[in-house]
């Protein structure tokens, strides 16, 4: 198999002739996974966030392209308040405390609450830009953050990023199961392999007897995963811990295990 300098040799088939886009000559990505939710709200960026740590803790070259132009919240979680800079070889993205580097509009606009009112095409330019712009350097594996949805961001993302996989976000209720239901639709539509689903809001744990309570009802998330033939599936809680890390912009000292068996499966 030929190497191309678009994905680096991992798509099976690849040629010189690589239907992918280009990184920047300065970049050598080895793995990406799309981290997508068919709404918004249900912690997608949360989990790009937490793979990407456990990487990092796991001595991976790690980053984040946060593909979620409109309402980019990476940066925040990871506490990140530097802007991104252009030097004679492309964009230099910003690195969290722990050395994960990160590429967010939020580093590139004067304050992070700047509204982007750009319609989809421009929006889908940004994000290509990201990937073939951007010096990211050796990286091990990179989480791309999604917008909701299967619009025109997710359509330039796998038409033209070599996607290894997808994980897919979701919550308890029945009617985002319905629309997860669409994100792994288009993902078969698009032939990109969904490598994991993941349930977030899944319970909340009890303080004094440390019963899970569904707080959101039933999950739905084994019967989604079997359906369509997911093999690796995870849990998140409702858990103030996680939320008061993250607003402090220091989700890397959030500690749990909820995604450790799906990250050695999908990642390792």
């Amino acid at each position: 198999m030929s190497e191309c300098a678009g994905c680096h040799g991992n798509k099976e088939g690849c040629t010189q002739e690589c239907q992918y886009a280009q990184t920047n000559e300065y970049s050598n990505v080895k793995k990406v996974i799309g981290v997508v939710s068919g709404k918004g709200g249900v912690g997608k960026s949360l989990v790009s966030s937490l793979f990407a740590c456990k990487a990092n803790r796991e001595g991976l070259a790690t980053a984040i392209l946060d593909a979620d132009i409109t309402g980019p919240s990476i940066p925040r979680a990871f506490g990140i308040k530097d802007h991104s800079f252009a030097v004679e070889q492309g964009m230099v993205p910003m690195a969290s405390e722990g050395g994960i580097k990160i590429m967010s509009l939020n580093l590139l606009v004067q304050n992070e609450t700047d509204p982007v009112i750009w319609r989809g095409p421009i929006i889908s330019g940004i994000v290509q830009q990201f990937w073939t712009e951007v010096v990211w350097g050796d990286i091990d594996v990179m989480f791309i953050d999604m917008p909701p949805g299967t619009g025109d961001v997710a359509l330039t993302v796998y038409q033209s990023l070599p996607i290894d996989g997808l994980v897919i976000v979701s919550s308890p209720q029945e009617l985002v199961g319905m629309i997860v239901e669409k994100a792994v639709n288009m993902a078969n539509h698009m032939d990109i392999p969904v490598l994991g689903l993941v349930e977030n809001m899944s319970y909340i744990t009890c303080p004094d007897c440390g019963r899970q309570i569904k707080l959101f009802g039933e999950s739905h998330l084994d019967e989604i995963a079997s359906r369509h033939g997911i093999e690796h599936t995870a849990s998140i809680p409702l858990d103030p811990m996680i939320t008061a890390k993250v607003d402090a912009g220091k989700i890397e000292d959030v500690q749990g295990d909820w995604l450790d068996e799906m990250f050695e499966a999908i990642v390792k």
